[in-house]
């Protein structure tokens, strides 16, 4: 696939803002010694920006519907600077907790319209890889965001990772303005009854709940990742450091993988996924008693789950095809649900006195959940000719 330019724009997008999602999770100690706050007050830190893209997605997207897609994101960038600005230099948790909030409004609509617009700029054989890229830069932002900014802020102060997000969007910005393509005549804008209508039916909130599933699946394990890594295998915390570079590059191989085999076949690849992800999770429960077998395992763990990402944002386009902009953004909304979920429930296993192995367990009975959702969406949309068709062809009507 020949890449645009502005795709690659939409890339460092994702990478800011994932970084800037998942890096407070590696400054929590700096965070909460800085500010004078324990360690759980400073994890609200991530609650509270989860719970803000979750609350926030829909309503900047509505907010925002009356504008043209390259305007939308405009603003959103520009929103995404002031929140990392505002971390930058706030002086107490409060203000870091209300720049938080800030820069997560901007989080799930700029995911939602730009995978819309990632999908305008390629060929209709091609969105779903389209977006897988888009994507990418999220999973890199595992893979090199979170650690190098990790690093930064140990060493420089929790403020400069913040800093340097700021500049990256800054760079983003003009990317934007300068790369974007102007709208086109035949995009339209919809009223915000119209947006509410696209929620209607069972396949919208079939596809919403496959999202949910698939996020808790993943946080039951990725949220916990670290004291299983420790306290179960063994590893250092250097060794962790290294086994959350693996599986980020496990999540970015997973997500190109998951693109080119959802232009191939949505249910089919959300099928597989599914299965993958309850299968290596249950091995996981048995494999992280043993360093080499561990590592392996999460590999694969991280490859088939994000496989699933871009035919979970093109399947909720599709259902939802009257208003894109919303409902994609609703599927980062449902993505937040799940993580929210995920950590909820890996929390409950060990409250309950399990042990620490049988938290994958939980997370492969949400897996097979989730596998069992899917079926019965695709299933029921098999008679239904066009959805039919498309899942048969790997197709896409254009957004």
């Amino acid at each position: 696939m020949r890449i645009p330019l502005p795709l690659l724009v939409l890339a460092l997008s994702a990478f800011a803002i994932g970084t800037t999602e998942f890096v407070i999770m590696g400054l929590l100690p700096e965070v909460a010694s800085d500010l004078d706050v324990s360690i759980p007050a400073a994890g609200w830190l991530v609650t509270g920006y989860a719970l803000a893209v979750a609350i926030g997605a829909p309503f900047m997207a509505m907010a925002t519907g009356h504008l043209s897609r390259r305007k939308a994101l405009i603003i959103l960038m520009g929103v995404f600077i002031l929140g990392n600005f505002l971390c930058a230099i706030a002086a107490n948790y409060g203000l870091l907790m209300f720049a938080r909030v800030v820069t997560a409004l901007c989080h799930g609509a700029f995911f939602g319209i730009g995978s819309v617009v990632a999908a305008t700029l390629v060929a209709p054989d091609q969105r779903a890889r389209a977006v897988a890229l888009m994507f990418t830069g999220l999973t890199l932002a595992n893979v090199l965001g979170v650690p190098l900014g990790t690093a930064l802020g140990q060493v420089s102060g929790w403020q400069s990772t913040f800093i340097a997000v700021t500049l990256i969007g800054i760079i983003t910005l003009i990317g934007l303005i300068r790369f974007l393509p102007a709208p086109a005549e035949k995009e339209t804008h919809v009223s915000m009854k119209q947006e509410f209508l696209a929620l209607k039916g069972a396949g919208i909130w079939l596809a919403l709940l496959t999202t949910v599933l698939f996020a808790a699946a993943m946080f039951t394990v990725f949220t916990y990742i670290a004291p299983l890594l420790r306290d179960v295998t063994g590893v250092s915390p250097q060794g962790v450091t290294w086994s959350l570079f693996l599986i980020g590059l496990g999540l970015t191989i997973g997500n190109l993988i998951g693109g080119r085999m959802a232009d191939w076949n949505l249910g089919t690849t959300l099928a597989l996924s599914f299965v993958g992800i309850a299968a290596t999770s249950a091995i996981f429960s048995w494999s992280s008693q043993s360093l080499v077998p561990a590592e392996i395992t999460l590999f694969l763990w991280a490859l088939v789950t994000f496989a699933a990402v871009p035919a979970l944002q093109v399947s909720v386009v599709h259902f939802g095809k009257a208003a894109p902009n919303l409902v994609s953004t609703m599927n980062i909304w449902a993505f937040n649900i799940g993580n929210a979920l995920g950590a909820w429930v890996g929390g409950l296993v060990i409250d309950q006195g399990l042990e620490l192995v049988q938290v994958p367990l939980a997370a492969a009975l949400i897996a097979l959940i989730g596998l069992a959702v899917t079926l019965f969406t695709f299933r029921k949309q098999s008679g239904q000719g066009e959805y039919a068709d498309h899942c048969a062809a790997g197709s896409l009507e254009n957004p």
